[in-house]
């Protein structure tokens, strides 16, 4: 198997904001592995809060090269083979999304097919970022204090995710409030590590889910003392195979399964769509959040994002490769 790798950046359609930093672009690294014929294709969503980048994610991918061996259906032997590196997960994402992508069309099936899963999981939430309330109830409105301007201008359900921000006392304060607006649930509002998650669980009146608290399989036991759910994003997890089995550690501890996403194009969005059938909730808005998706083909029907049906991750690049190198865009 060959194997290249390259950084894309995406402009975003809003200048997107939270608790920690502000962005208009999103950096994804693409990875390209072509056997018999065929080419797969994957996408990770390197994030500086992770300790991660295109550049060094690039580099990871092409150190990977001599782990890939000839067999791209011995997905345990690869995976197991690559580089021990760490602030790499958005890197073995891509690489492990190019994979499924490979063998799905090596076989011509959907990778949910391979996997034995459903098409559709549940309605995607639609974020609504920080701003001033006013800005947040209109953007509220186009999909459908702050928590409260927008509860005025919708009945829809209302998840929030505080993004590390609060802490213990602020938690337990804020909390009961939410419930009272209806929120569905609450998405890591203390710092990762912090002690006081036992309690703040203990106390709220609404489930508490972990993003930052919970990255792969080996995090997933500890969350169950500090939350009722975890968060699993696949550029954090390190792909679709260590997802899955975070879904099910989960279920066996009785935590209740979020499948999140980066601002990421329909690549990446598309790779989440194959498993979001495991999960109660889902949160895969990032290529909606994009001024222009170059990679289309995941449907976005009755606010549910559809895995395609066609073969492996079923989307293709608006602008082909081969055009892009040409231009120098590699």
């Amino acid at each position: 198997m060959e194997l290249e790798a390259r950084t894309e950046t995406y402009p975003l359609a809003e200048t997107f904001v939270i608790s920690r930093d502000s962005s208009d672009e999103s950096e994804s690294v693409v990875a390209e592995i072509s056997h018999a014929g065929q080419t797969g294709y994957g996408e990770g969503t390197p994030i500086e809060r992770y300790y991660e980048d295109g550049a060094s994610a690039v580099e990871f991918l092409h150190g990977c090269r001599g782990a890939l061996g000839g067999d791209p259906f011995a997905l345990d032997e690869i995976l197991g083979a690559l580089p021990a590196a760490p602030h790499t997960q958005a890197a073995r994402a891509a690489l492990d999304h190019a994979l499924y992508d490979l063998c799905g069309k090596l076989t011509g099936l959907p990778v949910w097919r391979l996997l034995g899963l459903r098409r559709a999981g549940p309605p995607t939430c639609w974020t609504v970022w920080l701003g001033d309330p006013d800005d947040m109830a209109r953007r509220a409105e186009k999909a459908a204090p702050r928590f409260r301007a927008v509860r005025a201008v919708t009945d829809l359900p209302l998840q929030v995710d505080v993004n590390e921000y609060w802490s213990v006392d602020e938690a337990l304060d804020a909390l009961p409030h939410l419930a009272g607006l209806g929120v569905e649930y609450c998405e890591q509002p203390l710092p990762e590590g912090d002690p006081g998650g036992p309690q703040v669980k203990a106390a709220s009146p609404i489930p508490i889910y972990v993003d930052e608290d919970c990255h792969t399989l080996a995090d997933v036991a500890a969350c169950a003392e500090l939350a009722h759910g975890i968060n699993i994003k696949l550029s954090k997890s390190g792909g679709i195979r260590e997802a899955i089995r975070m879904a099910h550690a989960a279920r066996a501890l009785g935590l209740g399964v979020m499948l999140g996403c980066m601002t990421e194009s329909g690549l990446g969005i598309s790779a989440g769509a194959q498993i979001a059938s495991l999960c109660d909730f889902v949160d895969l808005d990032g290529n909606l959040l994009l001024l222009e998706d170059p990679w289309p083909g995941v449907e976005f029907r009755d606010g549910v994002q559809f895995a395609p049906d066609k073969p492996g991750l079923g989307v293709t690049a608006a602008v082909s490769v081969a055009a892009e190198r040409s231009d120098g865009r590699n």
